[in-house]
């Protein structure tokens, strides 16, 4: 395959939104990156061209069946002027393994990594340099034939776009309220709930509606057959910190394997506080709140890195955590996490990627 990028320079540049109050994911930078996908040809034509509408058939194959992935992940600008990305390369590696999933061909990792370094050194103007904010780039690809038989496409695009976001903190860290949802199913194993794919997010809207309706921010996931054993908190994964040993619920075969996750993990390794990866029931971390040992709760993700649960609401049992405070080990994960990404802190472990 080809790694000689083809690149059109925009000639109409956006006004770059106001630093102080950027909303996630909604606007774009003046270049995307784009690749196409043939049976006969495989991957070709790797190209960074101005970020515009795309033209597809009414009959491509993404309306019908979602035969779809994405990623998520984010370039930051250190305080002496560099760019960084947090391990990329885990990135583009789940998004093969999703692609893998909805039987989409996989990309080359390596090329994916070049393509992206280009199209930020193209768009480094857009990578903010107010702290707390970052740039925002989501690759994804979709299936493109103009085909309504049942069956895996024959054509697909890989796309990369960019959008700067302001800080998920913008008034300081506060823990939020987490309802369980005990009706409606996420994923179960066998299913598509280690891809990082649309159908995903599409079938957790309804049960959001209803966490948001009774006034907490976001749904705590149970396993789709027994419901009692916990699994994600809408996009992040979940940790609890009971009598000082911290607990996440093990890779199971229905849970995203988050990059922030498998980073946690490993501080909390290197740091000596001890972390298991095992199945984790609802009744067992309710009587570990009963015993007052549930001392912190957290969502790991790209978009919040740290997010502290202050409040489980499970049907008529509410556990209210550490006062709705922030744990010390949560702020200490936020803290060396955050730092690493934006060059604050030495990366001993070799997780970021200058551009």
């Amino acid at each position: 395959m080809t790694r000689t990028i083809e690149v059109v320079h925009s000639t109409n540049k956006k006004p770059k939104p106001n630093a102080d109050n950027i909303a996630f994911g909604k606007y774009f930078s003046d270049h995307m990156f784009v690749m196409d996908y043939s049976e006969e040809k495989g991957w070709y034509d790797p190209r960074i061209v101005p970020y515009a509408p795309i033209t597809l058939e009414p009959s491509a194959m993404i309306f019908h069946y979602g035969q779809t992935v994405f990623e998520g992940l984010k370039a930051y600008r250190t305080p002496d002027d560099r760019i960084l990305l947090f391990r990329p390369e885990k990135n583009f590696r789940r998004l093969n393994l999703s692609s893998e999933r909805i039987s989409i061909p996989a990309i080359d990792e390596e090329l994916a990594l070049v393509a992206l370094k280009k199209l930020i050194e193209v768009e480094k103007e857009w990578v903010p340099a107010l702290e707390g904010n970052s740039l925002y780039i989501r690759p994804f690809i979709i299936a493109t034939e103009p085909n309504i038989n049942l069956t895996p496409a024959n054509s697909y695009q890989f796309m990369m776009i960019l959008s700067p976001v302001g800080s998920y903190y913008k008034e300081g860290i506060k823990p939020v309220g987490i309802y369980v949802e005990d009706e409606y199913t996420r994923a179960v194993k066998g299913g598509t709930g280690t891809a990082k794919t649309a159908g995903n997010y599409a079938a957790a809207y309804k049960a959001q509606e209803r966490a948001t309706e009774k006034g907490y921010s976001q749904v705590l996931w149970l396993d789709g057959v027994e419901k009692k054993f916990i699994e994600e908190v809408g996009s992040m994964n979940v940790f609890f910190k009971v009598n000082g040993e911290v607990i996440t619920p093990e890779l199971n075969g229905s849970i995203l394997e988050g990059v922030t996750r498998m980073s946690i993990i490993e501080l909390l390794k290197d740091w000596g506080v001890p972390v298991i990866e095992r199945r984790i029931s609802l009744e067992e971390i309710y009587q570990a709140y009963d015993r007052g040992e549930l001392e912190e709760a957290f969502g790991t993700g790209t978009a919040a890195v740290i997010s502290p649960v202050g409040e489980l609401n499970w049907g008529q049992r509410n556990m209210v955590i550490n006062n709705r405070e922030m744990g010390e080990l949560s702020r200490k994960l936020y803290d060396t996490l955050t730092g690493i990404q934006t060059g604050k802190i030495e990366d001993r472990y070799n997780w970021t990627v200058e551009v």
